[in-house]
């Protein structure tokens, strides 16, 4: 693991300045060997030239290089489960994992704990996890061994919450951690962990910084990235905090984030300082369309419509902060659409092919857009001038369509309504 020891330095900063309410298995990665080696080999990085559009360079970031999660979401996971696995080697005492997640945070930290069973670095009793997902994104949830088996399915329940709002999943996980921790500890020796913490995924994302550092020319640049709550481009940062050893790095580093239509609140809240912004909309030909802001796309089939259940999070707590960033050091944002996506989609595919990625002919085999939207946003803000001749890299934070994985039948999900079957099915998963 090429960041072993840099990986170790950051947790260890991080940790001792953690205040974080609750348990945490510690900030420190069980020793370098052989199994923990592969157990980290999903979470490469790499870097691929796109060419060039209007004269501006374009590069690829690869975060995606797992081929059971095609998501970023794939090295937190695994440094997220090591930690997990360091404290169980220390102390015996077994681990559930809890945590909320729109689909990619759930698949990649389930493949995380079972690639901890698969290596024998713990056992399938010593380590679970609970996931908490709204109904509206289980389409997007993986298959694997922790569904198809009974005995590690009753360990590792896939917990979906049939809610109006999926913000939802996210308060209930965090209540049954605070509830019941001490109680699961008591009678039945387990210690339940809620990692849904942006510590624990900055971390992770400090890799990104220490590649760039290593792989890429020392430059100016751009970085895309599709965002929900931008945890990846904050890491970025903190990674480039750690390697100067400077509040403010000084690098030239710039983001650019890229929103869709149903939660567009960190565009709106820089450029417009509030969340709840919209552009005025009038209903042409079939679309609904505007061209008073060229932040927000200019045709779309719904003004509201969700492009992708990945992006649920209103109102992030990380908006002031990535504000802040983007005012000091330059970048920007923008909003795309599916129509606009679509428009894009041919010379989307183009671009990518080079670099590895196989987008499907059919774009409505798509069922992760997280690449497609980042893309589509950098070519419109060329477009529109929203954005200059600096290098631009897109990273790369997911993209997978429906031949890539199975998803878990009805019978492998358990329905939840609230927080008493949560309860019930954390208790169960405790003594399964």
């Amino acid at each position: 693991m090429r960041y072993y020891d840099d990986l170790s330095r950051v947790l260890a900063d991080t940790g001792s300045r953690d205040r974080t309410a609750g348990f945490t298995p510690g900030w420190r990665l069980p020793a370098l060997g052989p199994a923990l080696e592969r157990f980290f080999e999903p979470g490469g990085i790499s870097a691929q030239d796109l060419g060039s559009y209007h004269g501006t360079p374009l590069r690829f970031l690869n975060l995606m290089h797992n081929p059971r999660t095609r998501t970023t979401k794939t090295l937190a996971s695994l440094l997220i489960v090591a930690r997990a696995v360091d404290h169980i080697q220390r102390t015996g005492e077994s681990v559930l994992i809890i945590t909320p997640s729109s689909a990619n945070k759930a698949t990649a930290l389930r493949d995380a704990v079972l690639r901890a069973h698969e290596t024998g670095l713990v056992g399938a009793d010593q380590l679970r996890i609970v996931c908490v997902v709204p109904a509206a994104s289980s389409h997007k949830l993986w298959r694997s061994p922790l569904t198809d088996d009974d005995v590690l399915r009753a360990r590792n329940p896939l917990a979906v919450l049939d809610a109006s709002q999926p913000l939802h999943v996210k308060e209930l996980a965090r209540a049954l951690a605070d509830r019941e921790a001490d109680a699961l500890f008591a009678r039945y020796g387990v210690r339940l962990w809620h990692t849904m913490d942006l510590s624990n995924y900055a971390v992770a994302d400090t890799a990104r910084a220490l590649f760039e550092r290593d792989h890429l020319p020392a430059a100016p640049r751009v970085h895309a990235h599709s965002v929900s709550s931008a945890f990846g481009l904050l890491g970025h940062f903190y990674g480039q905090q750690q390697h100067t050893g400077r509040d403010w790095p000084g690098t030239g580093a710039r983001y650019f984030l890229v929103q869709h239509l149903g939660t567009p609140d960190m565009v709106s809240s820089y450029y417009h300082g509030r969340f709840d912004y919209r552009p005025q909309w009038q209903y042409r030909d079939g679309l609904h369309v505007q061209d008073s802001d060229p932040r927000f796309p200019g045709r779309t089939f719904a003004p509201d419509e969700q492009l992708d259940t990945t992006f649920y999070t209103r109102t992030p707590a990380t908006s002031e902060r990535m504000n802040e960033i983007i005012r000091r050091q330059g970048g920007g944002g923008i909003v795309v659409s599916l129509a606009e996506c679509l428009d894009r989609y041919p010379l989307v595919r183009d671009l990518l092919q080079p670099a590895g990625v196989g987008l499907p002919a059919d774009p409505r085999q798509i069922r992760e857009w997280s690449l497609v939207m980042a893309v589509t946003g950098v070519l419109n803000a060329l477009d529109r001038g929203l954005l200059d001749e600096t290098e631009i890299l897109v990273h790369g934070s997911g993209s997978y369509h429906a031949d890539d994985y199975r998803a878990p039948q009805a019978d492998q999900l358990r329905p939840i309504t609230g927080y008493g079957d949560l309860r019930d099915l954390v208790h169960t998963a405790a003594v399964s």
